[in-house]
């Protein structure tokens, strides 16, 4: 079968080639994959440009959707309908840019009925963290009476699932992004104002000027800090990202005298449980036609292109893979 194989002997290498479905991993449950994604991890892993990869030689594709092939898991049955993300599937264990995948079943959960597996992978681990992120807002009581709600590096994967998700519930969203033709687009997903990603990206004032009843942010390092910083009194912010950096230049000053409070979202160690409700919250809360906007559909071979743009910030919205193409 095809497949983006990542190896690194002399030199750390990501190519498209021929993979033996008698050299996939252990696992109890084989699916025929239909669709990955290209998450910022994935085009890491890809790139080399940080150490995602922990087992060579590596299948990356922290997402996939498919059906089950063969299965000796009590929860799932030949023809099943399934998605996957995270649990290191990627890192450590082969993933889903190829067209079979064999995993632990503990990692699947059923494919929403609102959905088609396609349309799961334009969502993805993105889509999937931007709703732990709404969730984690409203388990902290953010609701839309209390004011705006700033998402961070809005026209990537997770800020625009962030925008349309948050704009169906009711929310009045401000959209922050480094690419100012993209206005339109997130204007079209729900957001109400869009600012430029210089305004938070700069070293800024321990407080800022209360603004924010919550936030999305997937930004980290200077951005985060700044958004803590201009957060009202008793909001939240839910952090899920490090595209800026992994640093937190910020002061306990938001939290102590504002009574802010900072929430990280993880999305690959998450519970079943989570992993299902997040899930189903997509399939009752997200536009379908919001979906379709996000989604630029590629094969295998053009992952290796787009990779290194999208670490540079210029791949719009979610890249949905067809991985038999």
């Amino acid at each position: 079968m095809r497949a983006i194989l990542v190896t690194k002997d002399d030199d750390y290498e990501a190519k498209l080639t021929e993979v033996s479905s008698s050299d996939l991993p252990k696992g109890d449950v084989l699916v025929d994959v239909e669709y990955s994604t290209l998450n910022y991890k994935d085009s890491l892993a890809i790139t080399g440009a940080s150490p995602i990869v922990r087992s060579f030689p590596m299948i990356p594709g922290v997402d996939l959707a498919g059906t089950v092939r063969e299965s000796t898991n009590p929860d799932f049955a030949v023809g099943d309908l399934v998605i996957l993300n995270g649990w290191g599937v990627g890192e450590m264990h082969w993933g889903g840019y190829a067209s079979q995948a064999r995993v632990n079943g503990e990692w699947l959960i059923p494919l929403p009925s609102a959905f088609t597996t396609k349309q799961a992978m334009v969502i993805g681990t993105a889509g999937y963290a931007a709703m732990l992120c709404v969730l984690a807002l409203e388990n902290q009581g953010v609701t839309p009476n209390q004011g705006e709600i700033l998402v961070t590096g809005a026209a990537g994967g997770v800020g625009s699932v962030a925008v349309s998700l948050l704009a169906g519930l009711g929310f009045e969203v401000v959209a922050s992004t480094g690419r100012s033709d993209e206005a339109q687009y997130l204007r079209r997903l729900g957001a109400t104002g869009v600012m430029g990603r210089t305004e938070l990206s700069e070293p800024g004032r321990p407080l800022a000027r209360e603004r924010w009843a919550g936030v999305v942010d997937s930004v980290g390092s200077h951005t985060l800090a700044n958004a803590c910083a201009s957060t009202k009194y008793g909001g939240t912010v839910a952090a899920c990202g490090l595209a800026q950096g992994f640093d937190l230049p910020a002061t306990v000053m938001p939290f102590i005298l504002r009574g802010v409070t900072l929430v990280g979202v993880d999305s690959v160690q998450a519970p079943r449980e989570r992993r299902i409700e997040a899930w189903n919250r997509l399939g009752n809360g997200l536009d379908t036609n919001h979906i379709e906007a996000m989604a630029t559909e590629v094969g295998l071979d053009e992952v290796l292109t787009l990779a290194p743009q999208q670490l540079a910030g210029q791949v719009r919205g979610r890249v949905v893979v067809d991985v038999n193409r």
